[in-house]
């Protein structure tokens, strides 16, 4: 229990039986879940203040120890009563904003060793057991106080692509640089691959045999093709189907590997 060593030391001048020191750790373990001691008895005193330490005179009645707490972002105030039936102390806290109660027994002397109050190593024994105890038994039915969130919330450009579900990723892996593609030029673009097969875009529906996506030479219809086409004969820009092998240097496949439709002769 970080914390409650320096409290013990500083309220031991008040501590003379062992349900003193019971409650100076119950104390404790409402401060580190957020509440702050306000003072004692039933109704609030003049100049309260939020406190980690015990209030001047928590210890006077031995029987019944009374005292309140409110948590540190102000929406719960409890009322704590330790009452002392035998060798037993039997807590009951209402949290006076919702009226929620919870009650825990503990038995002292399995949590107190009587004989060595003045040394707090000694004082306290099954710690964990008390924390769990105080937990499970007041601080879970009550709901422990709101905390306020200390982070900053991320920016925009913060955000990483695997953080926001509602963000398509990327289609290319990050740090990579994405494909060139060619502009769209305009709406009554549309077709333009199928009617210039010359003109250096791709993605017709018209298979092109020369290839006229990639860089060419020699290949300019408008200029005339030597011994089937004058010069001239082709307007510059118009649709042009080349017919016959444009020359034996040429690769790719032959420019008339298309039959006439409806034609089917293995032997043309």
């Amino acid at each position: 229990m970080a914390g409650l060593e320096p409290l013990y030391a500083w309220a031991r001048a008040a501590i003379s039986r062992p349900q003193d020191a019971l409650v100076c750790g119950i104390h404790w373990e409402l401060v580190r879940h957020g509440y702050r001691c306000l003072g004692t008895g039933d109704q609030p005193g003049p100049d309260e203040r939020k406190s980690e330490l015990l209030p001047p005179g928590w210890e006077a009645n031995k029987e019944v120890y009374t005292l309140r707490y409110k948590s540190t972002d102000d929406a719960c105030e409890l009322l704590l009563k330790a009452i002392m039936v035998e060798d037993s102390m039997i807590l009951n806290v209402m949290d006076r904003s919702s009226q929620k109660v919870a009650d825990v027994t503990l038995a002292v002397a399995d949590y107190i060793n009587p004989e060595h109050l003045d040394d707090f190593h000694k004082a306290y024994k099954n710690t964990e057991e008390l924390r769990t105890r105080i937990t499970s038994g007041i601080i879970a039915p009550l709901g422990a106080p709101a905390e306020k969130a200390t982070k900053e919330p991320k920016s925009k450009e913060d955000v990483h692509w695997d953080e926001n579900p509602l963000r398509l990723p990327p289609r290319q892996p990050m740090g990579t640089r994405a494909p060139s593609r060619p502009s769209p030029l305009s709406p009554f673009a549309v077709g333009g691959e199928d009617l210039d097969p010359f003109g250096g875009r791709s993605g017709g529906m018209i298979m092109d045999p020369l290839h006229s996506s990639f860089p060419q030479r020699g290949i300019d219809p408008s200029s005339g093709i030597p011994g089937r086409l004058p010069p001239g004969a082709v307007p510059p820009g118009a649709r042009f189907d080349p017919f016959g092998p444009l020359g034996a240097e040429r690769p790719g496949p032959d420019p008339d590997h298309l039959p006439p439709p409806g034609y089917d002769d293995m032997f043309m």
